[in-house]
């Protein structure tokens, strides 16, 4: 077997920024305190914490790309809430969204952790922010610690590729 590459959950020296969607304050409130706590205590310094809020969740993926691409991060954290209506809306918006969080890594080779509730109702999403369902904003900052860790140590052993 050859080289096996894990990343670790080290927050320390690096910079991230986060997305967050005023929309639904609430809950993506909530997933913003979980996110930060989980960066914190696993070594990063509040100046290295960077937040854009945004009016929405469509708007997430255009500020993602715009931090992804400014060279001063070595991760992003996408947060926010849709919760489904009586119309198409959420659909769209959900899909659009996710895809855009996912662009935004492909094309710029920052990790960027999809912490994006789409849930079918208020309860649901209170339930992922911070409650029984756990904190999804948590999760996503954990994510984008391994991430940041294992692009690292990727770089460093195949240059940069």
């Amino acid at each position: 077997m050859g080289k096996i590459w894990q990343g670790r959950m080290q927050g320390e020296g690096r910079r991230f920024a986060l997305v967050v969607s005023r929309f639904n304050e609430l809950v993506s409130g909530k997933l913003l305190e979980g996110a930060l706590d989980v960066l914190r205590r696993h070594g990063c310094d509040d100046g290295d914490l960077d937040v854009a809020w945004v009016p929405g969740a469509f708007e997430i993926p255009l500020f993602a790309r715009k931090l992804a691409s400014s060279g001063r991060y070595d991760g992003l954290v996408c947060l926010g809430c849709l919760i489904r209506g009586a119309t198409p809306h959420f659909e769209y918006i959900s899909a659009q969204v996710a895809r855009g969080v996912a662009k935004v890594s492909e094309e710029t080779g920052i990790p960027a952790a999809f912490g994006v509730l789409t849930c079918d109702t208020q309860d649901q999403a209170l339930e992922r922010a911070g409650s029984k369902g756990g904190n999804k904003g948590a999760e996503a900052a954990m994510a984008v610690l391994e991430s940041a860790d294992l692009r690292a140590s990727l770089e460093e052993d195949l240059g940069g590729a």
